[in-house]
């Protein structure tokens, strides 16, 4: 870690264990929907952690129902997901002590940010409830997606590239670190081991 200077942090996996509620979420929405088809969604969206609910949804309805959805029909779902989110994830319970601990101990040594596939406006709604905000300099989530939203930081920023890494659970995030030509962190997802060129078993061991 000592050769970068600036960390971007995804969050769901990473900062908080907040997949069980988001499982729960894309359930209860999509409960009136046969049920094989809302488990295809599931395996989807577990498989793509880094993706927003956005291209969740519209990937429900266009790839596994066939048939086509408004961005307004999208928006929708979306506001009434993000309520199921706003009345579970204000838990300081679910946050993740190992990585939450390293931000809170080394968050002047490092320029933070978080780079999120959870809606923007809902994630900063709960850093800020639970105490986070004050450790990052900014915190982005979707509508933007990931890639563009780690190429917008590094450019506003000014940041260099080899300065920086992206540490997140997902293939998407590995993605978008390479896509912008970053360092990539995999971490509490054993599976990117074999992806990545670098692993954090646990930020206590760093």
């Amino acid at each position: 870690m000592e050769k970068f200077k600036t960390i971007l942090w995804d969050f769901d996996g990473v900062i908080m264990d907040s997949m069980p509620v988001r499982d729960k979420g894309f359930e209860i929405v999509l409960q009136s929907y046969p049920e094989d088809q809302v488990d295809l969604l599931m395996d989807y969206h577990r498989k793509n952690g880094g993706l927003s609910r956005y291209n969740k949804f519209r990937y429900f309805f266009e790839e596994i129902r066939k048939e086509p959805i408004t961005k307004d029909q999208i928006q929708i779902l979306a506001e009434e997901f993000s309520v199921i989110m706003l009345k579970n994830l204000l838990d300081k319970n679910l946050l993740i002590q190992d990585s939450t601990n390293f931000i809170k101990e080394n968050h002047k040594k490092y320029n933070m940010h978080i780079v999120s596939g959870s809606d923007g406006n809902e994630l900063r709604y709960i850093c800020e409830s639970l105490g986070l905000s004050k450790y990052f300099i900014s915190i982005h989530g979707s509508p933007t997606s990931k890639k563009e939203l780690v190429k917008d930081l590094l450019i506003a920023n000014k940041y260099t590239n080899d300065e920086t890494c992206l540490i997140g659970d997902s293939l998407n995030d590995l993605e978008a670190a390479e896509v912008n030509n970053i360092a990539f962190l995999g971490y509490n997802n054993e599976l990117l081991i074999s992806k990545s060129k670098r692993y954090i078993q646990m930020f206590s061991n760093i």
